[in-house]
């Protein structure tokens, strides 16, 4: 299956270093070889970067390396296809509008026999379950705070409880790991393997599981930082990582987690 990768921090952070040891599953330390994607928000908007390429092998990969983009909120996948073909519009993450913000989102997993409603406002480009289902919640989002808008939207426990209420039902057609974030706050849905890390003072280092890398942390912070990273396996091997439990979901806002719901 795919892999995931989201980071949420209190103040602009790159993910560069994660990055480093996440790309390399994308050919080389792992098999998912069917195209990848980023995505960095800035305020309401997010910068989208997606190949159809092995991440291991993209020219675009290189430039989020060389490029230190920082970022409250971070999504990244590299994909294992199961559902549609190896092309550009089936590469995670995908992009929508919804009150005046980006919502970026993306999935590992696999939902079997899952439709999406045809007269939808949103509407997938591709012919993955993954871009279904986030259409999905979208338009369920929607319909469940009718009067919210660009200038009045819902708040995020508002919005946390409403995904609390959605997911289950999608989750029951299969597999349903993701992230998802609006640029205020990130959320998480465990189905198999999520994991995630919180990173603050004192800040110590770390050594990459895919790459000979490590970093000391207390070089590249200040005491106020924070910074959690969440993943389909963790990132480094000399860090403790929380394995999320089965149906766990959790909002991660100025890098700390937030249990939203743990249901059958």
């Amino acid at each position: 299956m795919c892999q995931l990768l989201g980071m949420n921090c209190n103040t602009p952070t790159d993910i560069v270093f994660s990055f480093e040891g996440f790309a390399k599953r994308g050919g080389m330390t792992d098999h998912h070889s069917d195209g990848w994607g980023i995505a960095f928000f800035e305020d309401r908007a997010c910068r989208l970067l997606i190949d159809s390429e092995p991440s291991i092998a993209s020219p675009v990969a290189d430039l989020v390396r060389a490029y230190p983009i920082k970022s409250l909120n971070v999504i990244a996948h590299i994909r294992k296809a199961t559902q549609g073909d190896v092309n550009l519009e089936n590469c995670h993450p995908f992009v929508r509008e919804l009150w005046g913000r980006h919502w970026v989102f993306a999935h590992n997993g696999n939902l079997l026999d899952f439709t999406h409603d045809p007269h939808s406002i949103y509407q997938p480009v591709g012919s993955t379950d993954s871009e279904m289902a986030f259409c999905t919640l979208l338009q369920k989002l929607r319909d469940a705070h009718p009067t919210a808008s660009a200038q009045n939207p819902p708040s995020i426990a508002q919005i946390s409880k409403t995904l609390s209420d959605i997911v289950p039902a999608i989750a029951a057609h299969g597999t349903f790991n993701f992230c998802l974030s609006n640029g205020q706050a990130l959320w998480a849905h465990c189905s198999t393997n999520l994991y995630y890390i919180v990173r603050e003072y004192p800040f110590t280092t770390a050594h990459l599981m895919d790459a000979d890398v490590m970093i000391d942390f207390a070089q590249h912070t200040t005491v106020d930082d924070r910074v959690a990273v969440i993943a389909t396996q963790p990132l480094t091997d000399d860090e403790v990582w929380h394995k999320m439990s089965k149906h766990e979901f959790r909002v991660f806002k100025d890098g700390k987690p937030c249990l939203c719901s743990e249901s059958q």
